[in-house]
């Protein structure tokens, strides 16, 4: 280590929200905390951004709910957010048909009837009872996520309900939802959780629909997916306000080229190379970087979605003319995404074909938040649009051709979109003031670029089951957290450690008591 080189308790690498909790958290703790992010600005994927410059609108660009973001964080580090709820759960029109399933939060009566509309309802209970099971398995879990890793069997008995432990955790996820509903529809509807960015059939025998679909459930112990007021930078500034309040010294411009078991890390800032020594050097970065910067082989990693933003005049016409365009864009509006439609779309993927349509889900962040249009597009009635796909794995990218690809995806999932309404979708696209249309698409292959996810994985990598076999050592505070390495003064924080996927902080919290509940042994 050449003299001079500067020491810190802790080097954070990466400016996500998951490495600002850790910062934060360590720094209140006394720890002296130097921060390095590559970007020109802090957050990761939760910023908020004027995508189509000129309009008035800024949205949440990469990640724009929050469900696992626990309250302990928030009154912990002091955090000035607001969460709100939303009213419905989702809407699914029935492809080819006039009706389409309301799932309305607050009025289970209007669900029921919604259910019988589409002539599905004989599966109403059935759709209920395997929620009311999510949800107590959720209350069995979720008090488990701000401390060290839990035993599988520890976890069973607190859920006390074998036959749903098995349902949900030890068998594949399509058993429960084939027993527990008959519709096609409705099937679907249920196994879409199982499936964001994760490229899965609902009987796939080494169960990552299933730790998907759990993460997707436990949320504050009811699987409740809030929308940030103001858009996800809000989430991301009160984690940078209380690191810097703290004390933590956070660097933008800065990109780390080399870490050293020593716990020296390189980095370049501006033109100048510069390096420093932290008796812990904390990942939030992906761990295939980590295992670029080391050079060691990257564990594998592969994102399966198309994120598309948009910006409309008004919200579009239904096709089913009794459910207002509010209710059915209120909550999550699934388009093409039966049961039969997933699997077709996974087995299209899988030989190496977009799937057609295009399976997809949609969010509007300004029904529940309008604060992030300007007055004018309050005014006039605009709205934002979110579009997720489901089953476009990164495999499918041509790396020759980006932007041809990216152009004819954007096509096809608008287009996917626009079968399920009453009118195409470029209909009521605003356009920005040079008069282009307001669409942005990023691909998998965008979201390794930038914000930096390898094979554009928004988990980093598979996700793993919040537990840990009974078997399975922890022998060390890095491993009881789930935040290990092979170095013992390196540990992950971001989303790549054990229960980091999802904007949650949980990565940065489980890094930060594990560094600190080593000072205290030591």
């Amino acid at each position: 280590m050449p003299a001079g080189t500067a020491r810190r308790d802790v080097v954070v690498v990466g400016g996500g929200h998951n490495a600002l909790t850790a910062a934060a958290y360590l720094a209140q703790a006394g720890s002296s905390v130097l921060l390095l992010e590559r970007d020109d600005h802090l957050g990761g994927a939760t910023v908020s951004a004027e995508a189509f410059p000129g309009t008035g609108a800024r949205l949440s660009r990469y990640s724009y709910l929050v469900s696992l973001l626990p309250q302990r964080i928030i009154d912990d580090l002091g955090l000035s957010i607001t969460l709100r709820r939303r009213r419905f759960a989702s809407y699914t029109p029935r492809p080819g048909s006039d009706v389409g399933l309301l799932v309305d939060n607050h009025d289970a009566g209007a669900t029921r009837r919604s259910f019988e509309a589409i002539g599905a309802g004989g599966d109403h209970a059935g759709f209920t009872d395997l929620y009311d099971r999510t949800t107590r398995l959720a209350q069995a879990v979720w008090p488990s996520v701000t401390g060290p890793l839990p035993r599988r069997s520890e976890l069973r008995r607190a859920l006390g309900d074998d036959a749903t432990w098995d349902a949900f955790v030890e068998r594949p996820l399509g058993e429960v939802i084939e027993r527990s509903v008959r519709d096609d529809l409705v099937r679907g509807v249920v196994l879409t959780d199982g499936l964001i960015s994760t490229f899965a059939r609902a009987h796939q025998a080494d169960l990552q629909q299933n730790v998907c679909f759990l993460y997707h459930v436990i949320g504050g112990g009811t699987g409740a997916w809030d929308v940030p007021v103001g858009g996800m930078g809000q989430v991301s500034g009160a984690l940078e306000q209380a690191a810097r309040a703290a004390g933590a010294t956070l660097v933008t411009g800065a990109e780390v080229t080399g870490v050293d078991g020593d716990g020296v890390v390189t980095y370049v800032e501006g033109e100048e190379q510069r390096q420093v020594r932290g008796a812990y050097v904390l990942w939030g970065g992906a761990p295939g970087h980590l295992a670029r910067v080391r050079g060691t082989e990257p564990p594998p990693a592969e994102g399966a979605q198309i994120k598309v933003n948009l910006l409309l005049s008004r919200l579009p016409r239904l096709r089913e003319t009794g459910i207002a365009p509010e209710a059915a864009f209120g909550g999550t509006f699934h388009v093409h995404e039966s049961y039969a439609q997933l699997d077709s779309a996974y087995a299209r993927a899988t030989s190496g074909e977009l799937p057609e349509p295009v399976p997809a889900e949609i969010y509007c962040h300004s029904l529940t938040d309008p604060s992030i249009l300007s007055p004018a597009l309050r005014e006039q009635g605009a709205h934002t649009l979110t579009v997720f796909t489901l089953q476009t794995p990164h495999r499918l990218i041509d790396h020759a051709r980006p932007d041809q690809q990216r152009a004819r995806w954007e096509r096809a999932v608008l287009d996917s979109i626009s079968s399920v309404l009453a009118e195409p979708l470029d209909d009521v696209l605003l356009r920005d003031p040079s008069g282009r249309p307001c669409v942005e698409t990023r691909t998998t292959l965008d979201l390794e670029r930038s914000p930096g996810m390898p094979g554009g994985s928004i988990f980093h990598g598979p996700l793993d089951w919040p537990f840990a076999d009974d078997d399975e050592p922890l022998d060390t505070p890095a491993a009881r957290w789930g935040v290990a390495t092979d170095d013992r003064r390196i540990l992950l924080c971001g989303a790549g450690s054990r229960r980091g996927g999802g904007v949650s902080g949980l990565g940065g919290l489980h890094a930060a008591q594990a560094v600190l509940e080593t000072t205290r042994r030591g």
